[in-house]
Formats: C-alpha cells, structure tokens, sequence
C-alpha cells in the first residue's frame, strides 16, 4: 500500500509576527508560548519549562504540554482554513508523554497535518526537549464549522 503525502495546508499569508499578535493576553502568552517558524509543513513553536509550566516536582506538567499542543494543532488549523468562511475548534486530544521536560529549559513543538478534510482536521504535534528527545506526542482533531473565524487581536475580541 502507498500513503501518498499531504500538499502543504497553508493557506493565504500568515506570519509567526500574526500569530503572536493575535495570542496576545490569551493563554498562548500567559505560559509564555512563542511560534519560531511556518515551513510547507509544519508550525513550529517553543514554552518554556518555568514556574508557569511545571508541576509541583519541578518538570513540565503534562496539562502544559497539552495546551501547547493544543495551541499549535488549533493555529495550524487556522493556517488551513478560508477565514472569511470557517473557524476551527479542538474537538478531541490525546497524548502520551514520553520522557520530563526539565525545568530552566524549553521545549520545542512542531505540528504537522495527518488529516485535512471539510469538517475535520487531524493534527499530529511532537514536543521535543532542548536536546531534540521526544517528551510528549499529541493527535489533535478540530471541528470546521461554517462561520467566519473569531481569531483576532485583543483589540478585535467581544
């Protein structure tokens, strides 16, 4: 059987300087979240392993790995969609963390598309240590539904 790959699922101009903009006062600044790079691919992002993300053991508590995954699956969604016709939302997410992200250091996220389809979107995000070891992989499906996306600036939110 051969799997043939997925075009890449950008679509129209988006920056990693809009994303952050629209992130501002959300949840994505509060744990100190920042995109790095959008290749044909991926989106590409860091956290910080830091008194916002850690668990009371001092590594990264799995509920921040979630968010960030959850974070980069949803604005890699965004990145795939007609704005002006559709909005994505996290309808399910799993993960399996693999190894403890150290406190003082980041880790390293990186979402990519399994699935890209009408209603649903299928997300697969690696978040990786400083040292490139995997510390949680995470599937992410978003629901499209027809509406013109909410994303925007704080200044543009009700």
């Amino acid at each position: 059987m051969e799997i043939h790959p997925i075009a890449s699922p950008w679509l129209g101009k988006i920056t990693v300087e809009d994303l952050a903009d629209r992130s501002r006062d959300t949840l994505n600044e509060n744990l100190g979240m920042e995109f790095l790079e959008i290749t044909s691919m991926e989106l590409r992002g860091r956290m910080p392993v830091d008194r916002r993300t850690v668990q009371p053991a001092g590594v990264l508590h799995g509920g921040a790995s979630m968010a960030f995954a959850e974070t980069l699956a949803s604005w890699a969604g965004y990145m795939s969609i007609d704005r002006e016709r559709f909005h994505v939302v996290g309808q399910e997410i799993n993960a399996n963390h693999l190894r403890p992200g150290k406190a003082g250091g980041w880790v390293y996220g990186a979402a990519s598309p399994i699935h890209i389809g009408r209603r649903a979107h299928v997300w697969e995000v690696k978040i990786a240590n400083e040292e490139g070891k995997l510390v949680c992989i995470s599937r992410c499906t978003l629901a499209v539904i027809e509406q013109k996306s909410s994303y925007s600036t704080p200044e543009g939110r009700e």
